[in-house]
């Protein structure tokens, strides 16, 4: 079906006047037909008129009383006879950029990002998000069921940007200029998969803390809670912390509550290890050993091989993400459950650091995961990726990011090749996609809009911290491996006092 051709046929009034009469069209969308799709519902929504399904009015009233008219698009995909799809489209009335962001979403899905999409909406984006087939946010879906989680791993992204693009030509009469990709966690993980798989799905595409699957969670579950003499209580964790910001803050030449580059700090929590008794300000010789093992890459008991990253100092204070317990994080342990070992009563006590690890990097269990280094395709029309972790991040290791990122740039044939096309910007104190000690909030689709249609790659992206609603510091994130340093005068939380240079 040639959408271009019939949209001005279907839709008359919206060709002939000078401000497209959008509402009228909003409703026509829901007779579009679309392969193996069905399109619930087509609806206008009035300016400041949009709440989440299940939204109820909190302290600071309605998050998107400000947004402007749109037209809301939802539909049903069934690629397969086991697959439902949910997607949801939506489409400025007034000020569209021209341009399409979809937008990821986090953990193992199953629900729309409606605070993402309502971002993209504001800066005059189209957009578009999908539940990716299932809902919860749990992996109960994946069991027995292959189809739905290829649905989840990659099918369900796919789908929702060709159905995307086909109502967004079909609302405006012509396609979207540029296509971009944002996302963070598993939604950064969408998006390398996007690039590596379809590579002209997109434009260019942001990828923050890309979650790939590796059994972290059981790595750390088995340092700490395993033996309960081993288990670190939540409250000493800000000792540990402040131990190692002790032992690293400073190795950058600047005393400022950051540890800029972790893999040079060379911290023992031995040093913390309790003279007598056990008390709140020390950590016991089995605690220390369970310290040591989080700061550790997992180990093959056997070949004593390095199997996969763990965290890095400067993350204590949100190890509970991974050691609290009294299980391990429900999103590892979910895929061990359901997808690896298909046993919801898997114990994971048992699990082995050799033949289980194997087993569960076997391809047809690692279908989610985007490590491919070929972004050749991708990169060969123009395709951009900027890349972005926080260094505190509890959720996904940093260290594997860094080395994906360098696997792209071997496969480019070195920095001088790659740097055009793909860039890595890493921030000091910054947790999993947001938060932390560290400058955290910085204009990544405004970097990529530069990058794309400007020609000016990003040279820094300058992040910032709040406290209470209030600005209290700023710092430039550098391209990888280039670290941001003091000049030596001003105030160290003003970002114009700093370069970006090598270390």
């Amino acid at each position: 079906m040639k959408i271009a051709t019939m949209t001005c046929a279907v839709w008359i009034l919206a060709c002939l006047s000078a401000e497209p009469a959008f509402a009228s069209s909003c409703d026509a969308v829901a007779a579009l037909a679309l392969k193996d799709t069905s399109i619930t519902a087509a609806q206008l929504v009035p300016a400041g008129h949009f709440s989440a399904p299940g939204q109820t009015a909190g302290r600071g009233g309605n998050p998107y009383a400000d947004l402007s008219e749109f037209c809301r698009v939802a539909a049903t995909l069934k690629p397969t006879s086991d697959s439902d799809i949910k997607v949801e489209v939506w489409l400025p009335a007034k000020g569209w950029n021209g341009k399409f962001q979809a937008v990821g979403n986090g953990g193992w899905a199953g629900v729309i990002s409606y605070s993402a999409m309502a971002d993209a909406v504001r800066a005059g984006y189209a957009s578009a998000s999908t539940d990716t087939g299932h809902v919860g946010g749990r992996g109960t879906f994946a069991l027995d069921h292959p189809e739905k989680l290829l649905d989840f791993a990659w099918r369900s992204e796919h789908e929702m940007t060709v159905t995307a693009k086909a109502v967004i030509q079909a609302f405006y009469g012509s396609a979207p200029r540029l296509s971009y990709w944002n996302g963070c966690s598993t939604g950064g993980r969408q998006g390398l998969k996007e690039a590596q798989k379809f590579p002209n799905d997109y434009d260019a595409i942001i990828a923050g803390a890309p979650a790939n699957r590796t059994a972290i969670s059981l790595w750390i579950a088995a340092a700490v809670l395993k033996d309960p003499a081993s288990y670190i209580p939540p409250g000493k964790y800000p000792i540990i912390h402040q131990a190692a910001l002790a032992a690293c803050d400073a190795r950058d030449g600047l005393k400022d509550g950051l540890i800029d580059d972790p893999t040079k700090c060379d911290f023992d929590p031995k040093a913390l290890l309790c003279k007598g008794a056990d008390g709140p300000a020390c950590l016991t010789a089995p605690q220390v050993d369970a310290a040591k093992k989080i700061y550790s890459p997992a180990i093959n008991p056997r070949t004593g091989q390095q199997l996969f990253s763990s965290l890095v100092p400067g993350t204590e204070l949100a190890w509970g993400v991974q050691a609290q317990g009294p299980e391990p994080s429900a999103n590892i342990y979910d895929q061990y459950r359901y997808v690896v070992f298909k046993d919801p009563k898997w114990d994971w006590k048992t699990f082995n650091f050799d033949s289980d690890v194997v087993r569960g990097d076997l391809p047809e269990n690692l279908v989610m995961n985007a490590t491919d280094p070929n972004m050749k395709p991708f990169f060969s029309h123009g395709g951009k990726l900027l890349l972005y972790h926080g260094w505190s991040d509890t959720n996904v290791p940093t260290l594997n990011t860094i080395k994906y990122y360098k696997s792209v740039v071997d496969s480019m044939g070195g920095p001088a090749n790659a740097s055009n096309s793909v860039r890595l910007f890493l921030a000091p104190g910054m947790g999993h996609c947001n938060g932390g000690e560290g400058p955290n909030v910085f204009d990544k689709v405004g970097a990529l809009e530069q990058w794309v249609e400007h020609g000016k790659a990003p040279e820094k992206l300058t992040a910032s911290h709040s406290t209470d609603g209030k600005v209290d510091r700023t710092r430039p994130l550098c391209p990888y491996p280039q670290v941001a340093r003091y000049k030596g005068t001003g105030s160290i939380d003003d970002a114009a006092n700093f370069v970006c240079r090598v270390p």
